[in-house]
């Protein structure tokens, strides 16, 4: 298989992503959608067909395939109109223990997260005070012998209750104490099993406007052992950015296959819908918005593929996967505000999975950052710009 990002060079698998897709039909994610249910069913065929574990390497079990794949894997299931939302981070979260783990961790965990058999979904970094300014959370880590003792709250922690691991940053030094700005946070690999069953864990679903099993998590006195610590203690704040800009890639590609469905279901509809005696897409007022979310959706694809190159070649990603959000997530919501607006009254109708789809690419202009936050990193990092905060 070729290395490099270009879309023919996953043409099978993209194909084969379809056809389980396929299985999944706009039917099957209504009725989950009412009743804010997990998608069992279809996060099991993901894993069963290997996707989930893309980047795992053959060494662990997983297929060892590069980001570009994986990329296309997940806009593959969003132009079918499925949505990764509920086992995308099983693909990337791992990518922290692969990295910076020690070989008993990467040994111990990494064959059964590409099997599937444990799930490691949860992402612990964001808490109600901190938002996305990490460096200010408060949840802390004491050394207590050979665990840890782990205090504090994180909220919008998806997926917590569908994972039997979850990967937590802490404080392990007072932010006054510590040398410098970035340091004095710790990454943990908390087995949740253990912790619901000792009481000192606690989850709370939060309901929100799209499907999304989100939650937020309180650590009551929990005893991580110490081996679980990831890499050097007081450096889990570089280690996660890594894994961060992985998961802008592949939710930036998740954007892309949105944006594709929304203009797929808009032409589709353009065409057929008759008006005055003649089909609605002979109006240039029709034709223009949806022509304009295309060549936007281009532009924003080329920098996902770009971001994917140079995340292969090794370089520092930080700019390029940070756009490919940016400019993916803006592709995606301006396609799905034309294909309302092309549906009319229609876009509203539950049946014809619009308006599912119009609210679940919403998120992506929040999280997992904000668009602001991006063009703040932009003006800053790449452009010189003073800090703005």
């Amino acid at each position: 298989m070729s290395k490099s990002a270009d879309r023919d060079d996953y043409a099978d698998i993209r194909e084969s992503v379809r056809a389980l897709c396929a299985r999944f039909p706009g039917e099957y994610w209504r009725a989950l959608d009412r009743e804010r249910a997990y998608p069992t069913a279809f996060v099991a065929a993901l894993t069963e067909a290997g996707y989930l574990a893309a980047l795992i390497p053959e060494e662990y079990g997983g297929s060892g395939l590069t980001v570009g794949a994986a990329a296309a894997i997940m806009e593959e299931v969003h132009a079918a109109g499925c949505n990764g939302a509920a086992c995308h981070a099983q693909m990337y979260t791992m990518g922290t223990i692969l990295r910076h783990g020690s070989p008993a961790q990467k040994q111990a965990y990494l064959p059964g997260i590409a099997s599937g058999a444990l799930r490691l979904q949860a992402f612990g970094v964001t808490e109600p005070t901190s938002g996305t300014d990490t460096l200010s959370l408060r949840t802390t880590a004491r050394r207590d012998g050979d665990a840890y003792v782990i205090n504090g709250q994180k909220i919008w922690t998806s997926r917590a209750e569908h994972s039997d691991l979850m990967l937590l940053l802490a404080r392990t030094t007072p932010k006054e104490q510590a040398v410098k700005r970035t340091d004095g946070l710790s990454v943990f690999l908390v087995d949740m099993r253990h912790a619901i069953a000792s009481n000192s864990l606690t989850i709370n679903p939060i309901r929100t406007m799209m499907n999304h099993a989100t939650t937020e998590v309180f650590f009551d006195d929990l005893r991580v052992p110490a081996e679980n610590l990831v890499g050097e203690e007081g450096k889990g704040f570089r280690y996660i950015l890594a894994g961060m800009n992985t998961e802008r890639i592949l939710i930036a590609a998740e954007c892309i296959g949105d944006a594709k469905w929304f203009i797929e279901r808009a032409t589709a509809y353009a065409k057929g819908r008759e008006l005055f005696g003649r089909p609605i897409g002979k109006n240039q007022g029709v034709q223009f918005p949806i022509a304009r979310a295309y060549a936007q959706m281009r532009a924003a694809e080329l920098m996902v593929h770009e971001a994917c190159r140079k995340y292969e070649a090794g370089g520092d990603i930080g700019a390029e996967a940070n756009m490919a959000k940016l400019l993916a997530a803006d592709a995606s919501w301006a396609a799905a505000d034309m294909c309302v607006q092309t549906h009319g009254g229609f876009g509203f109708a539950e049946e014809y999975d619009v308006e599912r789809k119009f609210r679940e690419t919403r998120l992506y202009q929040v999280a997992p950052i904000s668009t602001n936050l991006i063009l703040s990193y932009l003006a800053e990092h790449v452009l010189g710009l003073p800090r703005s905060y």
